[in-house]
């Protein structure tokens, strides 16, 4: 009996499943380094998981990659695949060190630095809002030369943490001097940057344009250099001051033309920022509602895997399964069978209104029995603390549902946003 191939997965938090069941859809065994606010026993009980490997990325780089290296002398391993993040460029060097399939470290240093991400795309002749670096927060000044509303947020920044809408001048001292506040706090310097990159280890925020229009989300997989959208989800208008996401559809209902435009920006950025392996979460604006500009990739599942469900449902490919196989140096099977698509899919993150101290999520517990609802994933239960936006606790849960259409996707989020919300406990 052929042994069963193993990958190391870093920093994927246990609570999201997707990546797990995926590995074991795949008959992948994972050696799971856990996140540093996992906990031993749930990272244990993780679906294929047959190892833990508790290394501290974060703090200790060069120890936790030589122990790998270690670990890998003792067993070799097939590949290594990022859970997170902040992780990227380690599994980067960790791959380049022990001959894996993976982001160049040159790339991986890119797709963690917006400011990288920017000149990039100016290089490759690609949509780039107008935008300006702030490398202290008194020269906030220098972005007043780029035209209101504008937008912060911090060079190597998630999610929306940090992401500030600015109409005038005074709002956007402010922005700055707060999203320099939360990087200093929480993000520190741009990990894994590189001068050679176009981008440095200083504290640093950017401020750009503001693009008004739709946004959406791809998610793509990338096999030896070629890259390929899978899905395309709708997010909708998020105006800020904070963009806090809250639902997500795919497959977007928009025209033939406009999707190939979308697709065409995607894969240029994947040349430009040079990403040839594993998979992608790439987010952009739709100017005018016809023409999309980039914001952001990551090279990395997006939505902590949840982006998974929603490929897989609008386009019947199993994007966790084929993100590890690409990480183990294997050709997708998408690449040679074409799937059929399952229908329409849906994602619903609990947003965190006020923060404070969680009572409950009311109206959860009737959505578990939903037939429509594939996933209720909660991350933060009573006592948790959540910070509201800019800063970031975490979406508190996330509810995954299949439709048979994308009307019925709408009036089911819709439901959801009036019957879920986070009830706070009263504070003294």
């Amino acid at each position: 009996m052929p042994q069963r191939p193993k990958l190391v997965l870093a920093g994927q938090l246990s609570t999201f499943p997707w990546v797990f069941e995926a590995a074991e859809r795949a008959g992948i065994d994972l050696i799971l380094i856990p996140r540093g606010d996992d906990t031993t026993e749930a990272a244990g009980r993780a679906k294929a998981v047959v190892e833990l490997l508790p290394l501290d990325i974060d703090a200790n780089p060069d120890g936790a990659l030589s122990a790998l290296a270690d670990r890998y002398r003792r067993e070799p391993f097939g590949g290594i695949m990022s859970g997170n993040e902040r992780v990227i460029p380690f599994v980067a060097r960790a791959a380049r060190e022990l001959g894996l399939t993976g982001l160049t470290e040159e790339a991986a240093a890119v797709v963690r630095d917006k400011r990288s991400m920017r000149q990039r795309l100016l290089e490759a002749g690609l949509g780039v809002p107008g935008f300006v670096v702030i490398k202290d927060p008194d020269s906030w000044t220098d972005a007043l030369t780029l035209r209101f509303p504008v937008v912060v947020k911090p060079a190597n920044g998630h999610s929306s943490f940090g992401v500030i809408r600015a109409d005038d001048r005074d709002s956007l001292e402010q922005a700055v001097a707060r999203t320099w506040k939360l990087v200093e706090t929480h993000l520190g310097a741009a990990d894994g940057s590189d001068s050679e990159n176009g981008s440095d280890s200083e504290t640093s925020v950017l401020v750009e344009e503001y693009l008004d229009g739709p946004e959406i989300s791809a998610e793509s997989l990338v096999y030896r250099g070629q890259a390929r959208v899978c899905a395309i989800s709708w997010k909708g208008e998020l105006t800020g001051p904070y963009f806090e996401e809250t639902t997500l559809r795919a497959p977007a209902q928009l025209p033939a033309e406009i999707l190939a435009a979308i697709e065409a920006e995607v894969i240029g950025a994947h040349h430009a920022f040079g990403v040839t392996e594993g998979t992608t979460h790439t987010e952009l604006r739709l100017v005018g509602g016809v023409r999309p500009v980039l914001l952001e990739m990551t090279a990395r599942l997006g939505g902590g895997g949840n982006m998974h469900h929603l490929v897989h449902v609008s386009s019947g490919i199993d994007l966790a399964a084929e993100a590890l196989r690409i990480h183990l140096g294997r050709e997708p099977l998408c690449w040679r069978e074409e799937p059929a698509p399952a229908g329409h899919a849906a994602a619903y993150l609990v947003p965190i209104g006020s923060g404070g101290r969680v009572k409950r999520i009311r109206g959860l517990d009737a959505v578990r029995t939903d037939p429509q609802v594939d996933y209720v994933v909660q991350t933060a239960g009573p006592g948790a603390q959540l910070l509201p936006y800019p800063d970031w606790s975490g979406n508190p849960a996330v509810v995954l549902s299949h439709h048979k259409s994308d009307a019925e996707a709408v009036a089911y989020l819709d439901h959801l946003a009036r019957t879920l919300h986070v009830e706070y406990e009263e504070q003294d």
